[in-house]
């Protein structure tokens, strides 16, 4: 099994949890001796995994061997006997485990009673094999059965069709889920012919088909009538056939394809399948087990449904169809196009795009790319501009397919306002009467059927789709970009406007319109409007970019609200590739927070980024993965333009980076023209990346605020750094944030002695720092020098004992300007606090905020500090929280009673 096997059989079994049942398996298997690179995960990072991240993590840091055994152990101790013993089908080897249920699958006594001599053999199934599974349901040139293997990965899933699986009393209802286009429809197929095929023995004796698509434009009508209405010759049957429930397969195809308004499946549910009824009642009645509850069910629907779906059944097993996994992809692109070095740079180029990426799960995506990409390939063309966006590709392969001038304007509006139609309305299938409607021919078809672009149904030759969803919202897009001619309305046919397409709450109730509007912002471009109209002879529409505009304006009142927001404008931004655009909705922008999580986010970041001259904030997290160091060109792509000369603020967190593009960052950084006041450089790699942004920082006269924290090299060359940095005559620094250093004594000594050469610095934090008592002293020479300017000391979790407390005492009384100074999470016990309190005591300590959380105090500190409060002290904040205290409360409460006690916040 490989890794990206293994992924998508843990991801399946932990997607069958609920939310509690899936933190308890956390807390059970961390609870087991983890793994070296496991321990080092953070908890955070798992405790926020849904099923599919937390197998990515387990994958990706521990022993298949490891998460095998795991597994299966942590639901055996979840008492989950079901997906416990699915957990051992799937993950353990033959013969690991014995287990006395798991006989092989065969007839109940109810099944052999109902078996009477002589029944007819021939109805095994309702559908005729040929029909069953079509060798273009899948995608368009599949000439080697290639999706074999694909939909075998997925069946093993399934219970009734698993002979490793055991028996339930109850019948089994499977809900196959997944993005369009991956192959739920043929896997459900292919399951039907492997019920048909007696391979369980004679309890699997008849499937029928229900296709949500087709059922959507049915009347009322009786369950009988309708699992016969395409078979006639079974209406005779139909009575013995549903007494036999036990033995029925019913599969309901494409469920997110009935258009119903919300309620209407579990509305007036019955049991009497002879009673006429509204087929969403029938369907709703059969999936709440009220029709035929003893039957099988097999559900497929988009994933994006199953919120709708959930409150209609009880206990189904949810399994994600993932279509192509990415071995699959490159298997399929090398098998296309033949020439390994081809293969390999087109399967790249599709990799560099996320979003184009996570499209070829579907078959037919991968095979419109391949066809695209090997056409510019084969005439000489680079093919990685049409990569950049999904609407650069679609576009060319679109193109691609017709010759130039082929004047088929006529027929691609109408093909766009029926693709309208059907995404608003939810719906991928038009009958014939739909084309009718728009005074469409199949002859006028016949071009984008002949070209790949549509294709016709295998069962209802009336009935047609386009070959993937994307290609219907691509062409919902040119319906909004095409010019409009006087007749159209698009209200008259139930069509939102550009306004209605690009609103949040219109997206919410119909996903599928996000990529339509993104496809919008591409073809606003001109050029690539041009090359429609070119090919085509349509005409487009001159104002589309304006009504963007418009609609994006109000973004400059209330900017994005979430980082999901800010992401899906520099994503639609990208997608136009027009600078003009992206300068006019930018310009107002003055902060900017965002998380990259893949490289095609960058580049939609970077291209944005550099139309934004009053930009005054930008803080930046990038992902491990999206800058490489084998590729130099992508990662100067990132280079921040030097119109961005406002930039005040930069903040890098967490951020896994390249040397190149530390070495970019750092050289916007060191120019002229960036007037920085604010570095935050924290929990970032390489390790040397610090040291790059100091020598970028040296001479920064702007330059007030810098923070620095992760693992940072403390060697030679960074002291000689830091040393330039504070010396600096011109130099401004007052805020200095240091965190997560181990040093040396003796570096600690040099960092003392840079700290003294400095006049401007009024705030130090060294929190979490390995500084230990013999550091810390080092470090008090300096602040309490005569010269020390510093106001704020802050030394929280640095391993401090009451063994320096003395030597800080003396700075409390020698220092003429430190006000704040925080000692949290340092042991320094009531011994420690007793020395404190000596230099608290004298009259010149200018100390007003002190804090001492988590710091081993009891009511004996807290006696001590009661007696420094009542003379002459100059405290007035006092934090003293999570210390066992006591009856100490008491005492620093007679304290308050004092008038001379000048504290005033405790």
């Amino acid at each position: 099994m490989t890794s990206s096997q293994l992924e998508y059989t843990l991801q399946t079994l932990l997607e069958q949890l609920s939310e509690g049942e899936l933190g308890t398996f956390k807390s059970i298997l961390w609870a087991f001796p983890l793994e070296d690179v496991l321990q080092k995960t953070p908890w955070s990072e798992v405790e926020e995994a849904n099923g599919k991240k937390l197998a990515e993590i387990l994958v990706n840091t521990s022993s298949e061997c490891w998460i095998r055994n795991a597994t299966v152990k942590v639901f055996e101790e979840l008492n989950l006997p079901e997906l416990s013993k699915m957990a051992k089908a799937e993950l353990l080897e033959d013969g690991q485990v014995e287990d006395a249920d798991n006989h092989e699958l065969g007839d109940s006594d109810e099944d052999l009673e109902l078996a009477k001599p002589g029944e007819k053999e021939g109805w095994r199934n309702v559908m005729d094999e040929q029909s069953l599974v079509q060798r273009n349901s899948f995608w368009r040139g599949d000439s080697d059965n290639f999706h074999d293997h694909v939909t075998q990965r997925n069946q093993r899933f399934i219970p009734f069709l698993n002979p490793r699986r055991p028996t339930q009393p109850s019948p089994y209802t499977v809900v196959l889920h997944g993005p369009a286009g991956v192959g739920k429809t043929t896997l459900a197929k292919k399951c039907m012919l492997d019920w048909k095929d007696n391979n369980l023995g004679p309890k699997a004796r008849y499937a029928f088909y229900l296709s949500c698509k087709e059922l959507s434009r049915l009347g009322p009508c009786s369950f009988a009538e309708l699992i016969a209405k395409d078979q006639p010759e079974l209406q005779d049957d139909i009575p013995n056939i549903l007494a036999q429930a036990q033995r029925i397969l019913f599969v309901v195809d494409g469920l997110d394809e009935l258009r119903v308004p919300p309620g209407a499946l579990i509305h007036d549910i019955c049991g009497d399948w002879l009673k006429p009824k509204p087929v969403p009642v029938l369907l709703g009645s059969l999936l709440k087990r009220k029709m035929l509850p003893k039957a099988a069910l097999l559900v497929t629907t988009r994933s994006w449904a199953l919120r709708d779906l959930r409150p209609l059944m009880e206990q189904p097993i949810y399994i994600r169809v993932e279509g192509f996994l990415e071995e699959d992809r490159r298997a399929y692109f090398l098998r296309h196009f033949g020439e390994e070095d081809q293969a390999t740079r087109a399967f790249e180029l599709m990799r560099s795009n996320a979003a184009l990426f996570q499209l070829g799960s579907a078959p037919a995506v991968c095979w419109m790319v391949c066809m695209s990409l090997k056409l510019q390939m084969e005439n000489g063309e680079d093919p990685a501009p049409t990569c950049h966006t999904r609407t650069g590709l679609f576009l060319h392969f679109l193109c691609s397919r017709f010759p130039k001038g082929a004047e088929l304007g006529r027929t691609l509006r109408a093909l766009s306002l029926l693709a309208a139609q059907g995404l608003w309305a939810q719906m991928s299938v038009f009958h014939a009467e739909d084309l009718e409607s728009l005074g469409v021919q199949e002859s006028d078809l016949r071009p984008f059927l002949d070209r790949g672009i549509l294709r016709q149904d295998g069962d209802s030759k009336d009935c047609y789709s386009f070959l993937h969803l994307s290609f219907q919202q691509f062409f919902t897009a040119l319906f909004y970009a095409l010019e409009k001619e006087e007749e159209e309305d698009g209200h008259a046919w139930d069509i939102g406007d550009v306004q209605k397409l690009l609103s949040g709450e219109e997206r919410l109730q119909n996903p599928d319109l996000i990529q339509a509007g993104h496809f919008l912002f591409g073809l606003a471009n001109e050029q690539r409007a041009a090359e429609l109209e070119t090919t085509f002879g349509c005409v487009m529409s001159r104002e589309i970019k304006q009504e963007l505009l418009r609609c994006k304006a109000n973004l400059h009142v209330k900017k994005p609200s979430s980082m999901a927001g800010l992401k899906e404008l520099l994503c639609c931004l990208y997608e136009s590739q027009d600078d003009e655009l992206a300068k006019v909705v930018m310009a107002p922008f003055k902060e900017i927070s965002i998380h990259l999580t893949n490289t095609s986010e960058m580049m939609q970041c970077y291209f944005s980024l550099k139309h934004c001259p009053d930009l005054e904030k930008l803080s930046l997290q990038v992902a491990k993965g999206v800058f490489l160091e084998n590729d130099v060109d992508f990662d100067l792509g990132f280079e921040l333009e030097s119109s961005n000369s406002n930039l005040k603020f930069l903040e890098v967190r967490q951020s896994f980076l390249s040397e190149s593009s530390v070495r970019v960052l750092c050289d916007h950084i060191a120019r002229n023209t960036c007037h920085l006041q604010k570095a935050e450089i924290k929990n970032v790699t390489p390790d040397t990346a610090y040291r790059d942004f100091c020598l970028a920082l040296i001479g920064k006269t702007t330059l007030t605020h810098l923070t620095l924290e992760g693992h940072i090299e403390w060697e030679r060359t960074m002291l000689l750094l830091m040393c330039d940095l504070f010396r600096s005559p011109k130099g401004n620094l007052q805020y200095l944030r240091f965190g997560g250093h181990s040093a040396t004594p003796e570096q600690w000594d040099d960092f003392s002695l840079i700290l003294k050469a400095n006049q401007s610095l009024r705030r130090l934090h060294l929190s979490a720092s390995l500084l230990l008592d013999e550091g810390a002293k080092l470090l008090y020479e300096t602040v309490g020098h005569p010269t020390s300017l510093l106001q704020k000391l802050s030394l929280e979790n640095c391993r401090l004992t009451e063994a320096s407390c003395k030597e800080l005492a003396d700075v409390l009384i020698l220092s003429q300007h430190l006000t704040h100074l925080c000692l949290a999470k340092n042991p320094i016990g009531d011994k420690g606090v007793q020395l404190l309190c000596e230099g608290l005591s004298y009259p010149d300590c200018k100390l007003q905020n002190l804090v001492l959380q988590q710091c081993n105090i009891t009511k004996h500190g807290c006696r001590a500090l009661s007696e420094v409060l009542q003379g002459a002290c100059n405290l007035t904040d006092l934090d003293l929280s999570f210390n066992h205290i006591g009856c100490g409360l008491w005492i620093l409460c007679q304290a308050l009673e004092n008038p001379d006690c000048n504290l005033k916040h405790l």
